[in-house]
């Protein structure tokens, strides 16, 4: 696996888009807290790529492409909770949680690719 940057990544570029999509979704959501730890979880799982990817370290890499998808995990289980209290629809619920498997699996993936050549 070749790249110049992280920013290259369809990975990275897909959890951008989703990190903006929990954002526009929940601007009218009173439930400032619920809101709060969805965003920060979905600017998490972008962050922790770009952090990782930046660190000249495969261990390192790898280390923060599991915290990316443990983040992936966090926020599907909050869209989940989201869902049952009426914040989402069940088609917004599954588009996003449907993204969001694609997301972990992709992880998954670069962790699994990244791992072979240690």
């Amino acid at each position: 696996m070749s790249y110049n940057s992280f920013e290259e990544l369809e990975v990275w570029k897909r959890a951008c888009r989703l990190a903006i999509k929990i954002y526009e979704s929940l601007k009218n959501c009173r439930d400032y807290s619920l809101k709060d730890q969805m965003t920060r979880a979905a600017v998490s799982i972008a962050s922790n790529i770009a952090e990782g990817a930046e660190r000249n370290s495969k261990p390192e890499y790898i280390r923060f492409l599991h915290i990316a998808k443990g983040s992936a995990a966090e926020l599907r289980t909050q869209v989940y909770i989201a869902q049952q209290i009426s914040i989402y629809k069940n088609a917004e619920n599954k588009d996003i949680v449907n993204e969001l498997k694609e997301i972990s699996s992709m992880l998954q993936g670069l962790i699994k690719s990244l791992s072979k050549n240690t």
